[in-house]
């Protein structure tokens, strides 16, 4: 069976294979602006082969736009250099209950067909003594949802990020999102949403599970 024949037969039964991103070990040995380059270069030769006439003006700088945006903006998390730096702070306020940063703004890729995943993450943890900045926790969703993704994986990534930041295995997480690869193309149901979450130390307990979907307003 060729590779083609492969991919068609899988059809959207998308398998995952790992929690990791599936990166090249050689992955980041070229600098983003070579990268941006020989993007630009391939997109470009993608329009023409799409039929469109890159002399227009409209066009002329799309494919320096879109390498450059994969690379700077949404594709961004795929370098482990911009994971954003988390500081803790001592627990001072001896605040023991869980603490939750809810309808955090997701924007990703779906990595099958690179278009959209849009939607809301909802996070919660429990201090070990420590504490972290709020902003962080938006910034550290951001981290992981600026690769191309699935949403398992996705979800499965912030709860590890988050437990290694925080120190603390309480940690929970939603994520609540409309796929364009399932709104705009093949089914085009634009009704439907993916709900996943991640339940690790404390929140494995029905009673602080469920302490959390009643906070959000999921129960």
């Amino acid at each position: 069976m060729n590779a083609i024949t492969e991919i068609s037969d899988i059809g959207e039964e998308h398998i995952g294979t790992s929690i990791d991103t599936p990166l090249r070990k050689d992955a980041f040995e070229m600098d983003d602006e070579v990268k941006i380059e020989l993007i630009q270069k391939h997109f470009r030769e993608i329009i023409f082969l799409l039929g469109l006439d890159l002399r227009d003006d409209s066009l002329n700088g799309t494919p320096h736009r879109v390498a450059k945006m994969y690379v700077k903006e949404v594709f961004s998390g795929l370098n482990p250099a911009n994971k954003p730096r988390i500081k803790l702070f001592d627990n001072k306020y001896q605040y023991n209950e869980m603490l939750i940063e809810k309808n955090i703004t997701l924007y990703s890729y779906c990595e099958h067909h690179f278009v959209p995943i849009i939607g809301k993450v909802h996070v919660a943890y429990i201090s070990k003594g420590k504490v972290i900045g709020l902003s962080k926790i938006n910034r550290l969703v951001q981290y992981y949802a600026k690769r191309p993704q699935v949403q398992e994986r996705l979800t499965n990534q912030i709860a590890e990020g988050l437990k290694e930041a925080l120190q603390s295995e309480d940690v929970a997480v939603i994520v609540d999102a409309v796929h364009l690869c399932v709104s705009s193309r093949g089914v085009q149901d634009i009704s439907s949403n993916t709900i996943t979450a991640n339940y690790s130390g404390a929140f494995q307990e029905a009673k602080k599970k469920e302490e959390f979907l009643g906070l959000l307003g999921k129960l």
